[in-house]
């Protein structure tokens, strides 16, 4: 039986700001972007989310809905710097580290002999060496796998702990609500509400059959996930699958040309990150990501092994074409493969997606 924790900072950048500067706790924070740039909340604290404030919110609505809210800009390096501490703090108990970002991460420690084995035990050392090492507090979770353990370090937030034991899975998963399952949201909450489906309980009343012909392949992964059953291993190295920019303008782009005039800036931003990746000789696709007026969004793919400033000006025309709506943000980005691996018949052909809507 696995042990995995699933260790989770509470707050990341907002914990930061307030140890390096104490007169900031206490009152409602938040690090994102400036209201009249059209910026985006990126995390707050605590006193902030008791007005409904969240991360990835405007900033502009974030402050509607408390106009005491203090913005300040993110501070990257230095939140670089403190979770690099923290992760090392993770290896020193086992080697099976697995990072989402700069502040979660799910670690395995089935084989560590540290603390008698007991993964209890080691959740809470970390907890205390973060805290005492780094300045701010870490959730985490205990479980037989990193679906339950996920699930967990979030119950007793913030700094807390939370122990699922393998006898105990099943009630805990049982009395879950569907929107707790990874992968599903908004939109496939509201269909399996339709269908009489609000628990995970209710959802095991499905067979395998019936969940496939309603949501296709992810259908066999709900009736694994509402068991409590999920098989995947800590991966310590995770394979980067895209490299991306995007941008979100102060004043909507209402034609094509006007969208056509930054592609050349974006792509040599592009293209500076693919070689900060090492990522030149692995790219398979190219893609533009449009965000229009009214919040819907559509992404344009292409097959390439290089960044075409030609394929990304048919991409965009052909993601411009879907809405009728002004554009209020842009993305370029590229889909990585293993070198020299097949792409697809008729290679220089490009290939679009269909669009998809928030």
């Amino acid at each position: 039986m696995r042990k995995i924790i699933h260790c989770d900072c509470d707050c990341f950048y907002a914990s930061i700001e307030m140890r390096d500067d104490p007169g900031l706790r206490g009152r409602p924070l938040a690090v994102g972007g400036r209201p009249e740039t059209r910026g985006v909340v990126a995390t707050c604290n605590y006193e902030a989310r008791k007005y409904g404030v969240h991360s990835a919110m405007s900033s502009a609505r974030a402050l509607r809905l408390c106009p005491d809210l203090l913005i300040i800009p993110p501070r990257m390096e230095m939140y670089r710097v403190a979770s690099a501490a923290i992760m090392d703090i993770y290896r020193d108990y086992t080697e099976l580290v697995e990072p989402l970002s700069l502040d979660e991460a799910y670690l395995d420690v089935s084989g560590s002999d540290r603390l008698q084995g007991s993964a209890t035990l080691i959740a809470n050392e970390i907890r205390q060496r973060v805290a005492q090492a780094v300045g701010i507090t870490v959730s985490a979770g205990v479980a037989p796998n990193k679906f339950v353990a996920k699930i967990a370090s979030d119950w007793n937030k913030p700094d807390g702990l939370f122990v699922v034991r393998p006898r105990d899975v099943d009630t805990f998963v049982a009395a879950l609500p569907v929107s707790k399952l990874h992968g599903v949201g908004k939109v496939t909450g509201a269909r399996l509400k339709a269908l009489g489906v609000e628990t995970c309980a209710d959802l095991r009343g499905w067979e395998h059959d019936r969940l496939r012909e309603q949501f296709g392949v992810f259908g066999e992964r709900l009736y694994d996930l509402c068991r409590g059953i999920d098989h995947r291993e800590v991966s310590p190295s995770r394979e980067r699958k895209s490299v991306s920019v995007e941008q979100t303008f102060v004043t909507d782009l209402h034609t094509l040309e006007a969208c056509q005039e930054l592609l050349r800036e974006m792509l040599d931003q592009l293209d500076a990150r693919v070689r900060r990746a090492d990522a030149q000789n692995h790219i398979q696709k190219l893609f533009v990501k449009l965000r229009f007026s009214d919040f819907n969004r559509t992404t344009a793919e292409g097959v390439g092994a290089a960044l075409d400033e030609e394929q990304f000006r048919i991409l965009l025309t052909t993601a411009f074409r879907r809405n009728p709506r002004a554009v209020r943000l842009m993305g370029l980005g590229v889909r990585l493969g293993a070198p020299g691996g097949q792409l697809a018949l008729f290679g220089d052909q490009p290939t679009v997606s269909e669009p998809d809507t928030v």
